[in-house]
């Protein structure tokens, strides 16, 4: 469950380490026919539904207060942080079931009611990890190592494509990351917009098998992946990945809008005018009324996603105009425990 460092072992995974255990998808055949399960909703049935959404308890909160003040008492960093040196005694169960969700039922979440306007950004950020290690494995989400992703606006432009689209205020496309659950604590909100939309790429998978079932073969080829500027030690502008794999009934997706897109950039890559239209209509279909689902992070939420059956996407947004109370998530990844995965 951990990567190594020049320290020893360490409480998290390399980026390196947690995309081979991500891509680590087990695959049998092509699925022709429509899947069925918790895994495959859709937005408009769950609008006014919110057993999605978990409300955490005073006594909850006091838990995660007092392994923070634990871990500051003993002076240990957030990268040193170990799931022992974290004890939640009754919250890790409740934990537990939140990372069966995402491995086995919707594949999505929100945890409600982190107090991040009393605790300021550095302990929710400790709160937040601690949480994160009785999920999963967090891992790192660039090559140079870093942790808790900051996902604000710093003034890069949203259309250059060697820039990752998170650190602007433009939409964001839907996509996967690369881990098997991503979580984002919110700090502060946008003064407009920055809207959270999630599908399920199951869903979308059975509304394509409906509509065009001679271009989903084309899923299970790699498409692909421009690397951003994030090549690590091997040095690949590009990264073949198939968006499908499917073994014992069960769907796992990774799909990425710009990055598929945005490949053509680099000399010699096209995509032929049949992937683009397979592109377009897979869009479509996750932007459907009914599939889509949309929602409004709250201070001190905490949205936690599936990436092999949830497709996430945000809406431009619009800062407060005021130094501080710029538009803060923290971004987290973790690996869960799969079946053949490791």
């Amino acid at each position: 469950m951990s990567g190594s460092a020049a320290g020893g072992t360490t409480s998290y995974k390399s980026f390196g380490e947690q995309a081979l255990h991500y891509f680590r998808r087990e695959h049998e055949s092509i699925r022709r026919t429509p899947l069925s399960g918790p895994a495959a909703w859709c937005g408009r049935d769950l609008r006014h539904d919110t057993s999605w959404i978990c409300e955490l308890s005073g006594a909850e909160i006091g838990e995660l207060e007092r392994a923070v003040r634990g871990v500051r008492e003993r002076g240990l960093s957030l990268r040193d942080v170990r799931r022992d040196d974290f004890p939640l005694p009754f919250l890790s169960r409740r934990a537990a079931n939140w990372a069966k969700e995402l491995g086995e039922g919707r594949g999505f979440l929100v945890l409600r009611g982190l107090p991040v306007q009393r605790w300021g950004d550095e302990d929710s950020a400790l709160a937040y990890w601690g949480l994160g290690l009785h999920i999963g494995v967090p891992g790192a989400q660039n090559p140079e190592g870093d942790l808790l992703g900051h996902v604000v606006d710093t003034g890069d432009e949203a259309q250059n494509p060697s820039v990752r689209r998170y650190r602007t205020s433009g939409e964001i496309a839907f996509h996967c990351d690369l881990a098997d659950a991503v979580g984002l604590l919110c700090l502060r909100t946008a003064q407009s917009g920055g809207h959270s939309r999630i599908v399920s790429s199951v869903s979308v998978y059975n509304a394509l098998l409906e509509r065009r079932p001679d271009w989903v073969d084309r899923l299970y080829e790699p498409f692909l992946l421009d690397a951003r500027g994030e090549e690590g030690a091997s040095g690949a502008r590009t990264i073949p990945v198939p968006a499908c794999r499917h073994a014992g009934g069960q769907l796992l997706t990774f799909y990425h809008s710009d990055y598929f897109r945005s490949v053509e950039r680099h000399a010699g890559v096209r995509l032929e005018p049949r992937e683009r239209e397979l592109l377009d209509l897979y869009e479509e279909i996750a932007h459907s009324p009914e599939l889509v689902l949309e929602m409004e992070l709250e201070r001190g939420d905490v949205q936690l996603l599936s990436n092999h059956v949830v497709l996430h996407a945000r809406s431009a947004y619009e800062d407060e105009p005021e130094a501080g109370r710029e538009r803060h998530l923290l971004r987290l990844w973790l690996s869960l425990t799969r079946s053949g995965a490791d």
